[in-house]
């Protein structure tokens, strides 16, 4: 088990983009302690940037994270692209040994029980008998299942997923997903960004509605509402590059 900090993740004023351009906007909330919320909205949103900034991978160019107390090593991320070299000599288990390192360090090397829990995860995905199979030899599908398993091994207390089930078939995505929806009861905080409104609604008590900014932000059954939906849609509908403000940077804190 994984205890969270009681404080959960605090957001205050948030603003993150590229090149001064905002993707997110004076966000502001908490993700609440052991808690699964889902992250969803229009294409370009903000919701991935806004986890990119969660994970510490971009700065924030206004207003404060708070992941109370967490170090990096405690936090999952699973982005959206894996950026992974498939002509690397990496098998199956090895990349999803890579989540023990926090654990093991990058060459404390695995113990038998070691590998008996990689195998134990794999086979929780979907990916029993694959273990020695090469990263470039499998489906996508299926490497997205190991990039699953890898973060399930980090046992981490912050876990930030995007887009998780992309390329999975509908059967093992429900059964990835079921795994996700228990994490909070091992007191893990999840945020995850997901397309499909049907499973949010069925596995994740909580919901951000993005449109660069927060839309609706509660218990999913209020805010991924067809009213708070159609806000969201309306406001991207609405956006238009040259006239988005310019962000003054009134505060540039690292995560706390």
């Amino acid at each position: 088990m994984a205890p969270n900090p009681a404080s959960g993740v605090r957001i205050e004023s948030l603003s993150v983009g590229y090149d001064r351009h905002p993707a997110v906007v004076g966000l502001s909330g908490v993700f609440a302690p052991a808690s699964l919320t889902a992250v969803v909205g229009p294409n370009g949103s903000g919701k991935s940037t806004l986890l990119k900034a969660l994970a510490g991978h971009c700065k924030p160019l206004a207003g404060r994270i708070d992941l109370g107390g967490l170090k990096p090593a405690e936090i999952a991320y699973l982005p959206q692209v894996h950026g992974l070299d498939l002509k690397f000599p990496l098998t199956l288990e090895d990349l999803v040994g890579f989540g023990l390192i926090g654990q093991r360090g990058l060459f404390g090397g695995f113990a038998k029980a070691d590998r008996a829990h990689l195998h134990g995860l794999m086979a929780q995905v979907g990916l029993e008998g694959l273990e020695r199979r090469p990263i470039g030899s499998v489906s996508g599908g299926q490497l997205q299942r190991a990039l699953f398993a890898r973060v399930m091994a980090q046992d981490a207390k912050l876990v930030l997923l995007d887009e998780p089930f992309n390329g999975i078939d509908a059967r093992a995505a429900e059964d990835l997903a079921q795994l996700m929806a228990r994490w909070p009861e091992q007191g893990r905080t999840v945020i995850a960004v997901l397309h499909d409104l049907d499973l949010v609604r069925r596995l994740c008590p909580q919901s951000l509605v993005m449109a660069r900014q927060a839309v609706a932000w509660g218990p999913t059954v209020a805010a991924v509402s067809p009213e708070q939906l159609t806000r969201a849609r309306k406001l991207a509908e609405s956006w238009n590059v040259s006239d988005e403000p310019p962000v003054t940077v009134v505060q540039h804190t690292e995560h706390v």
